[in-house]
């Protein structure tokens, strides 16, 4: 019987599956970087200058680099930048920083204007922009008001990662208005496959770097388990959606896909919230006047599952994921396991993906 881990949260699950269950194992590609072709690429910061770090995400690609980078400062005998953190993160990572000296403080969205900010995050795939860059992550949090505009131009009403859509410049021309930096990171669960380091407007062109050692022609399945492969977005019901647009088109009509996302940290997204709690409308998502949000993804979700079955195994409400959302609920991956047994019979082929943050299935 194989014994495959699968990322839940901030531990690992196994899956017990028997060999002629196993359709297929994907899992992401891409040669890492050894650490002197990281610390190459990160020459062309100076470090010298009054520098602030400021966190967009706490994947383990991302704490490499910061690690990489005060390492450079003890040899150049210069100090550490400050770290700027949301407050969420705040406790995460002190626990991972953990050097006295080292300032560690709450980021404030008055700060945009500090021309000393270096943003730092990992590049995903995206339903609505295609790529989710450190330009899409500042237009989602500073730049609401561009959000509808960018919202009307989506492809569709089914999400479209990975590829080159028209409402992406928006955020670019959001990002172009401000004198920031950023180090923009291509990564897997092995470790950083690229990074580019400039000005946020021009560091997404890595995204060209990412679609090769991403895509896998994998052709559509009845069943697939899911796990987005890193903690980080495993952490909301939003954010581990992501994952699941990245497999949607291999993914057979009237299938079943499951994902494995422990959601610790809630919803994460204000418009499935509303729309759990009744104060959001479907028909509000096609033309809406005001953008809330995780709009698109409520949206791609009640698309979606016109196309096929969606199951998740979390620790949210049933009430929430079956009730209001129409997804199964499973209270582990070795219910989820017997369902499909049951359901589609004990010679059921199961193709499972491990890290489908860094993965875009065809």
């Amino acid at each position: 019987m194989p014994e495959i881990w699968l990322n839940y949260g901030s531990t690992d699950v196994v899956l017990d599956i028997r060999a002629e269950n196993l359709d297929n194992k994907i899992d992401s590609k891409g040669t890492v970087l050894t650490d002197p072709e990281i610390i190459s690429k990160l020459e062309q910061i100076d470090l010298s200058k009054p520098t602030e770090l400021v966190l967009l995400d706490h994947s383990k690609t991302v704490q490499k680099i910061i690690s990489l980078l005060f390492d450079m400062c003890n040899q150049k005998s210069i100090p550490k930048p400050r770290l700027l953190v949301d407050k969420p993160s705040m406790h995460l990572i002190k626990h991972i920083f953990t050097d006295p000296s080292l300032a560690i403080t709450e980021f404030s969205d008055d700060q945009l204007s500090n021309s000393n900010l270096i943003f730092v995050g990992e590049m995903e795939f995206d339903g609505l922009f295609g790529f989710n860059t450190i330009s899409t992550k500042l237009i989602r949090r500073f730049g609401k008001e561009h959000m509808l505009a960018a919202y009307e131009k989506r492809k569709g009403n089914l999400p479209a990662p990975g590829e080159e859509l028209a409402n992406f410049v928006i955020a670019q021309k959001f990002t172009d208005a401000f004198e920031i930096a950023a180090i923009e990171i291509v990564g897997n669960s092995k470790g950083v496959v690229n990074l580019a380091t400039g000005h946020p407007s021009l560091t997404s062109s890595i995204s060209k770097s990412f679609l090769p050692v991403a895509i896998s022609e994998v052709g559509k399945h009845r069943t697939m388990i899911i796990s987005p492969g890193k903690e980080s977005d495993s952490e909301t019901l939003g954010r581990s959606l992501v994952s699941l647009w990245n497999c949607s088109e291999a993914i057979k009509e009237e299938g079943l896909a499951i994902l494995l996302a422990e959601c610790g940290r809630g919803i994460g997204s204000e418009a499935i919230q509303q729309y759990m709690e009744g104060r959001m409308t479907l028909d509000r998502l096609k033309n809406p006047s005001k953008y809330v949000d995780g709009m698109e993804d409520l949206l791609f979700l009640t698309e979606t599952t016109k196309k096929f079955q969606i199951g998740i195994v979390s620790i949210l409400p049933e009430f929430y994921t079956k009730e209001k959302l129409g997804m199964i609920a499973f209270s582990g991956i070795k219910d989820a396991m017997d369902y499909i047994l049951k359901t589609q019979g004990i010679r059921q082929k199961v193709a499972v993906v491990s890290d489908g943050s860094h993965i875009l299935l065809r």
